[in-house]
């Protein structure tokens, strides 16, 4: 009998994990089916439907757009990664999803946080919009370094190049 990793294809660890998450899964779903079970349903659904009809073909067109805005440095052979788009991609995805966790009290739609807690839910957007920009500015950074990595690697090739063949040999 071959041991479980070759049958599984991955460590036991990694099965008990996957089988945690599995019940972890579970539990919350029949947690949240013991109150409203029609209503989980329907939210569900639609969350489906809103994601598959108008939010998949939104960020589709977007991407597309940034990949012609934002073109690969060689055309013939475009890199696996994304190229520049990554750049714009990455600290979008991170703003979006924090916008998403943090939404009700970005958009100050928490009733009553102030009394609960002490905080003044009003700094939220502000540090939102802060964490954004510090994203977008480190991301150019990188874009700019990588950038100038191509531009040396770019010129070395070329003098490498207008060399005469004897000088090369060396």
């Amino acid at each position: 009998m071959p041991p479980l990793r070759d049958r599984y294809g991955a460590s036991p660890l990694h099965l008990l994990l996957v089988l945690c998450s599995f019940a972890l899964a579970l539990y919350a779903g029949l947690r949240l089916l013991k109150g409203d079970p029609v209503g989980v349903a329907l939210w569900f659904v639609g969350a489906a439907l809103l994601h598959d009809l108008v939010l998949l073909p939104l960020y589709t067109l977007t991407d597309r757009a940034l990949q012609l805005l934002l073109p690969a440095p060689d055309r013939r052979r475009p890199p696996a990664n994304g190229g520049r788009v990554n750049y714009v991609r990455i600290p979008g995805l991170v703003s979006l999803l924090l916008l998403l966790v943090w939404y009700p009290l970005i958009l100050r739609r928490v009733p009553g946080y102030q009394v609960s807690t002490g905080l003044s839910a009003g700094s939220f957007l502000g540090h939102w919009l802060l964490i954004t920009a510090a994203l977008f500015a480190a991301s150019g950074l990188c874009l700019l370094t990588a950038m100038a990595r191509e531009s040396r690697k770019t010129r070395r090739t070329r003098r490498i190049r207008r060399r005469k063949p004897a000088e090369r040999k060396r």
